[in-house]
């Protein structure tokens, strides 16, 4: 920790005020973190991570390395963001046009996990506890527990609140249950909606 901090920031680092950043939160080699970031409780930020001006950032959220979160970008608590996983905050870039005033808000919703390489295109919602595969291309957004892959990126199943894949025959037939192995929680399904129950 930092003489007198709550939390950690390498040397190499740089944190730019004002910016709030919570207890143990650890901010590793080569990070820029800019000036008006809210970053939460217990986050992990690995080397070459930027955080633009004005992101929020919620508890327990891990950015591997090689991350910029963009302004426009909120992440809510437990997110995963894995290496050099990619956000954009507009549409259609020219280095010519300035384009501030045009960022999309992109939401990363509570316990979502986004691969290593992926490309998630501004403007889009992931859902709570949803899984986004490595390499994949994000265009649209992801219902909560949704398992996402490939280029662009299509629903392919769903996962638990564990990271676990749900067996993907409890939704066939009419069935709408889901069981998870794993961890024994248990979700009902419409449409695709998926909601966990007792």
């Amino acid at each position: 920790m930092n003489k007198g901090s709550t939390h950690f920031v390498h040397p190499s680092s740089f944190v730019d005020e004002p910016c709030s950043i919570g207890k143990g939160t650890k901010i590793w080699h080569f990070c820029h973190i800019m000036e008006n970031c809210e970053i939460g409780e217990n986050c992990n930020l690995g080397q070459n991570v930027v955080i633009s001006p004005g992101c929020v950032i919620g508890n327990n959220v891990k950015i591997q390395n090689n991350v910029s979160i963009y302004t426009g970008v909120v992440l809510e608590d437990d997110v995963f963001c894995g290496p050099s996983a990619v956000f954009t905050n507009v549409i259609n870039p020219r280095s010519h046009v300035p384009r501030r005033d045009q960022y999309k808000r992109t939401m990363v919703m509570r316990g979502a996990t986004i691969g290593a390489n992926a490309t998630v295109v501004c403007g889009v919602t992931l859902g709570r506890y949803c899984f986004v595969g490595a390499g994949a291309v994000i265009t649209r957004d992801v219902p909560d527990y949704g398992m996402v892959y490939g280029n662009p990126g299509r629903l392919r199943g769903w996962m638990c609140y564990c990271g676990s894949k749900l067996p993907l025959g409890s939704f066939a037939d009419g069935v709408e249950t889901a069981h998870c192995q794993a961890c024994g929680r248990r979700y009902q399904k419409k449409g695709l909606t998926i909601t966990q129950y007792a």
